[in-house]
């Protein structure tokens, strides 16, 4: 793999583009979408800048590929970020022009189907961050969770280290996003439970790599942007985290079992594992339900791990991917995960 760089980071009154890599769902839910638009402009100083296929759905992988190579070649932009993620980015990758995206780097934030542009600008050298898209964090009801604002403020405007905190409280529930009273309250949350350790006998310091587990497991089989010999990940932090599909214990287990055939999960002496989304709108769970559902999950991977990787430290309900709050996460930056002082910090 190429050595990591951190691109060069915005200020206030910079000009950021705003991309739809996966899906133009701004185009169908204008109002999370406009209040993600107006938060960057009055909370974080920025100047917003759409491209032809940000709000529109249906586009083509050339057409979304050809708004990536604009915004990256824009000396004028100083950042990109996702409007929301999708699920059929991996259909873009082929069209992307690696010497352009290179030799412009740029801070890049996205997460859940951008796990596709995250693991393309990881082989490039290129930091990037998973988390921060403008839809579902900036266009969050009410105001963002003080622990996300800090975090993306930090990502965005900082460098050097920044410590992880566990959240005291989260939320996986949703509400309409065409309901205009969505936006009236704060969204609900319940108490969150802090990190919960497993083998914290270890310091372990690596580059981060992962992101959505089912997006990985889509990279495998198309054989995109994974290196074909695992040792490029010695030494590495691997973080995961699961959609709001919800995929079964099973079929967790199943993907790192695969993984771990492969012989990636034993490169990695930490493993942090995203706070699990346990509720949707097909699959309104109730609190127990929910329970059972992140407990399966963890056992799921806790399984994999004894079989693939038993020394592996792992923390499990750290509050990035899909619920809310959400930290980011510098994809290809460093990380540093501290067993025995039971701390996370990550490089920005």
């Amino acid at each position: 793999m190429t050595a990591p760089t951190y691109p060069p980071k915005p200020s206030p009154g910079d000009r950021v583009a705003v991309l739809s890599p996966s899906s133009g769902l701004p185009g169908l839910f204008p109002l999370p979408y406009e209040l993600g638009l107006r938060r960057l402009r009055e909370d974080f100083g920025l100047v917003p800048v759409e491209y032809p296929t940000t709000r529109r759905m249906g586009s083509t992988p050339e057409e979304r590929a050809a708004d990536l190579h604009a915004a990256f070649a824009d000396p004028s932009v100083t950042a990109v970020l996702s409007t929301i993620g999708g699920d059929d980015q991996i259909t873009v990758l082929p069209h992307l022009d690696r010497k352009l995206i290179r030799a412009h780097p740029k801070p890049f934030f996205g997460w859940s189907d951008n796990t596709n542009l995250l693991a393309f600008l990881y082989n490039l050298g290129v930091v990037a961050y998973h988390g921060g898209s403008v839809m579902t964090e900036l266009g969050r009801p009410a105001a963002l969770d003080p622990l996300t604002a800090e975090s993306i403020r930090a990502a965005l405007f900082t460098s050097g280290p920044y410590e992880l905190r566990a959240a005291a409280h989260y939320r996986d529930t949703d509400r309409d996003w065409a309901d205009p009273a969505t936006f009236d309250r704060a969204p609900e949350t319940e108490p969150a439970g802090g990190w919960i350790w497993h083998r914290p006998d270890r310091r372990v310091e690596g580059r981060a790599w992962g992101g959505n587990l089912e997006i990985l497991s889509w990279l495998l089989m198309a054989d995109r942007e994974i290196a074909r010999d695992p040792a490029a990940y010695e030494g590495g932090v691997l973080f995961l985290e699961t959609s709001e599909e919800l995929p079964g214990a099973e079929e967790v287990f199943r993907i790192l079992r695969n993984m771990g055939e492969r012989g990636l999960l034993a490169r990695f002496p930490a493993l942090l594992m995203g706070r699990a989304k346990a509720w949707s709108f097909e699959r309104p769970n109730t609190a127990e339900a929910k329970r059972r559902y992140a407990a399966e999950q963890r056992e799921a991977v806790l399984r994999a791990l004894a079989a693939y990787a038993p020394e592996t430290t792992a923390v499990f309900d750290v509050d990035f991917g899909h619920t809310d709050p959400q930290l980011v996460i510098p994809y290809g930056g460093t990380v540093v995960v501290d067993g025995p002082a039971r701390r996370i910090t990550v490089t920005y």
